[in-house]
Order: C-alpha cells, then sequence, then structure tokens
C-alpha cells in the first residue's frame, strides 16, 4: 500500500510541475527541493527583484530525503522535463552532477553564465566546483552557496584547564595542523586524558576528516578501492578506542549531543560552520574556539542546479539570473553576502561560511560562541584544502557499511582482516561494483 502511495504523490506532483503559466499568465518556474532553504532564497530573489516577479511565479514541491522519498521524486520531474530549478546535497549530489542523472543538468554556462570569469572573480572554494562538474564535457552544472570546509571546534576551557592556553594558533599546533597527519592529535589525546577529558566524543568525530582528505574514492574503474587513508581509520578508530581518547559515541546519538554540553567533558569535535550554528550552538554557548585542522575535509553543503528544459525557453534568463544571484554574486545585495553576516531574513541572524572567499573576506564572521573570534580566519583556509575528488554517488551507502564493519573490529567482534572481507561482501551483495575479495 505505501509504495502506491508514494507513487500517487509522485504523479501528481508530475501534474502540479505540468503547469507553465500560472492563472494571471505569469511564467511558472518549477522548484524542486528536500527542505525549505533554497525556496526561500529563490523567494528572497524575487522580493529583491520585483520586475521579474512581475513576470514569473515559483511553484515549489518539497520532498524530504527521509525514507528516500526526494530521490525518486526528482527523477521523475527530471525525466519529464519538469523540473526547473532543483537542490542536491552532499551525500547524493554525485548521482546528479556526474553520475546517472547528469545528463538532465543544464550547463551553468549552456545558461548563459559566464562561469570561468565568475568562479575566479568570486574565489569560489575549488571542492565545489570540481563536485559540480559533469565529467562527460567538463561543464559545470552545479554550484553550493555555502562552504563546508572542516576545521576543530574545541572547547576553551578544557584547553586552559591543560594546557593553560586556549588560542586558536595554538590549539591549532597541539594538534598538528596542516600536518596531514594524526601523530600530534594523538599526542594531545594523551595529555587530555591525563587530566580526565576525552579529544573527541566518538570515532565518527574524525571519519568525515579521514573519508575527505583520502585521494581517491570508494570506486576506481567501476571496481570497489579502499583509498590508504580510509582504511586506516581502523587503526585510528582502534587506537582511540583502546586508549579510552573517546567516549565510544556514535554521532547522532543522544550521547554524543550529551557531550557537547557545558560537562560534556569532551575538547572537540571536527565539522563545518554549520555543525556550529546549527548542532553545538544550541546545546552550548560561549566556550568554544575554532583552528586549522590538521586536514584538509568539508562536511555536507546543497548544490543548485538547473533542468536542461530550461534552456532556450523562456525560462532561461530568469533561471540564469536566480542561480547565479545564490551561487555567483559578491555584491551586499547578493544571496551569500546576506547569507555570510546573517542578515537574509534581517539583522542579527545565524552567520554562515559561504562558497565565496571573496564574500568572507569582506564580511564580519566574528560570533559570540566563539568569545568573539571571526570564523571566517579558520574556515576560509579550511574550503582552499578541502577535496571533491574523492566522491562517488554510491558514498552514502558505501560509508554506512564501511562504518559498521570499523566498529565490529574497534568491538573485538571481528579480526581485521575479516571486517574489511565482511564490507566487501556487504558492497558485492548490494551494489552494482565489482568487488576483489
Amino acid at each position: 500500500m505505501k509504495k502506491y502511495i508514494v507513487l500517487a504523490l509522485a504523479l501528481c506532483m508530475v501534474l502540479s510541475f505540468a503547469m507553465s503559466a500560472s492563472a494571471d499568465g505569469k511564467t511558472v518556474i518549477n522548484v524542486m527541493a528536500f527542505t525549505d532553504e533554497v525556496p526561500g532564497m529563490i523567494t528572497k530573489y524575487f522580493e529583491a527583484h520585483p520586475d521579474m516577479a512581475e513576470k514569473y511565479e515559483v511553484n515549489t514541491t518539497i520532498t524530504a530525503t527521509t525514507d528516500g522519498l526526494y530521490q525518486p521524486a526528482l527523477d521523475q520531474m527530471l525525466a519529464a522535463g519538469e523540473a526547473d530549478i532543483y537542490a542536491a546535497e552532499a551525500a547524493f549530489v554525485l548521482k546528479y552532477a556526474q553520475g546517472d542523472a547528469a545528463e538532465f543538468a543544464a550547463a551553468y554556462e549552456d545558461l548563459g553564465i559566464d562561469v570561468a570569469a565568475l568562479t575566479e572573480a568570486a574565489e569560489i572554494a575549488p571542492y565545489t566546483i570540481e563536485i559540480g562538474t559533469r565529467p562527460s564535457d567538463g561543464k559545470l552544472v552545479g554550484l553550493g552557496y555555502q562552504a563546508t570546509g572542516g576545521a576543530f571546534i574545541y572547547r576553551r576551557s578544557i584547553a586552559k584547564d591543560v594546557w593553560g592556553n586556549d588560542d586558536p594558533e595554538f590549539v591549532a599546533e597541539k594538534i598538528g595542523a596542516g600536518s596531514g597527519s594524526w601523530d600530534a592529535f594523538f599526542a594531545a589525546a594523551a595529555e587530555l586524558k591525563e587530566k580526565g577529558y576525552a579529544i573527541v566524543s566518538g570515532d565518527g568525530d574524525i571519519w568525515h576528516a579521514v573519508e575527505n582528505s583520502s585521494d581517491t574514492g570508494w570506486i576506481v574503474d567501476g571496481k570497489l578501492n579502499i583509498d590508504p587513508k580510509r582504511e586506516a581509520f581502523l587503526d585510528l578508530s582502534k587506537t582511540l578506542k583502546d586508549n579510552g581518547y573517546h567516549h565510544d559515541t556514535q554521532d547522532w546519538t543522544e550521547a554524543w549531543y550529551a557531550d557537547m554540553d557545558e560537562n560534556g567533558g569532551v575538547l572537540g569535535f571536527y565539522g563545518p560552520a554549520w555543525l556550529i550554528n546549527y548542532v553545538i550552538a544550541p546545546r552550548s554557548f560561549g566556550d568554544w574556539g575554532v583552528c586549522a585542522s590538521n586536514v584538509g575535509f568539508f562536511w555536507g553543503g546543497t548544490w543548485v542546479m538547473a533542468g536542461k528544459n530550461v534552456i532556450g525557453t523562456d525560462k532561461q534568463e530568469v533561471v540564469a539570473d536566480i542561480i547565479k544571484w545564490i551561487t555567483l554574486d559578491t555584491d551586499e545585495e547578493s544571496l551569500q553576502y546576506k547569507w555570510a553576516n546573517g542578515t537574509l531574513n534581517g539583522e542579527g541572524g545565524t552567520k554562515d561560511t559561504v562558497a565565496s572567499g571573496v564574500v568572507m573576506a569582506k564580511s564580519n564572521g566574528e560570533l559570540d560562541f566563539l568569545a568573539g573570534q571571526n570564523m571566517f580566519d579558520a574556515f576560509v583556509p579550511a574550503n582552499a584544502y578541502a577535496n571533491g575528488k574523492n566522491m562517488t554517488q554510491y558514498d552514502e551507502t558505501i560509508n554506512t557499511y564501511w562504518r559498521d564493519a570499523v566498529r565490529q573490529y574497534t568491538a573485538g567482534n571481528l579480526s581485521r582482516e575479516d571486517a574489511i572481507n565482511a564490507f566487501k561482501q556487504n558492497v558485492a551483495d548490494n551494489l552494482d561494483v565489482e568487488v576483489d575479495f
């Protein structure tokens, strides 16, 4: 029954998208998204461009990613040529930018956007361009508005108690910032343990740094590939557990959230600005700093794309202008400037890191949460070091298999070799990927 309900809903969405003109004669722009974030930005665009609002009307469909509903619904829209603007998050963006559904995307340059000049002028984070570039023709088909390069977000009081210094540059040196190594991190972990603190809450707190600093992805030439840096996560995770350097929590669980509280006893968490704004800050306040990571990585993000069906239609100009305003414009009236300064919905909003280095350089990233520190000082370099060349469209699924295998190994339920083989078997059984045993 559930399957038929989902199909019926999808059919209704296709029919709702089919309209090309509103009752008052305006051209309809069909927007597909998994939250109200991108649709809200488009609303702000039309508020700032009343001349466009007189000619165009937005028809928005929001389908959450829960229960796997978003991608099938979006796929139907794309196949029908009815999704004019759509959003894809990091977990599945490769499918739409480089994988099975990349053929449906309009290249930015084919929309009339001067990609080369504008990405350079805005100093767009390189990894977002890498992810949004279609391999078949080398054209850019998606960009994000938010930058999600990762840094180390740490509790100042614990750094002060253990080392007598909570300055970001000092803490960065303690964890080996920029070294590409975990040696200094584990030396710091040992010092923290002596004082009764954990360096991180669980192994998930270093996984995204490991995953996204690897040189290659899970699939190379159609075959499962275990990058040496990702394989080393087995050993990093075991070192954390065997030495009691973490609290052995799993990310996105209550125990993990509790370690962000005032008495959590954990030095820090690896993550982008959104981890501060939407995860840690609601639970804790004013005792935090941020510094450069020991390895370059990113975590998350949303890419904005256009359907190739808009090319050559009366929608092309406005779709191109919306996408440019969200992802590439850098003036004070642009989305990214307002996003960075917390003014999109008026003064006093949440400040966030954005894809444009130029915007962040002229914006105020000072946060009370960070004791007045300018977060852009840490996150702008982080965006430059992040790597977008090691992703595949199967990452979400394969990551789950890998992390389950690692937990089995660190818990002593499987040997290192058996854990790797169990992981490979899971991939072979569930994905159309060649696996060598």
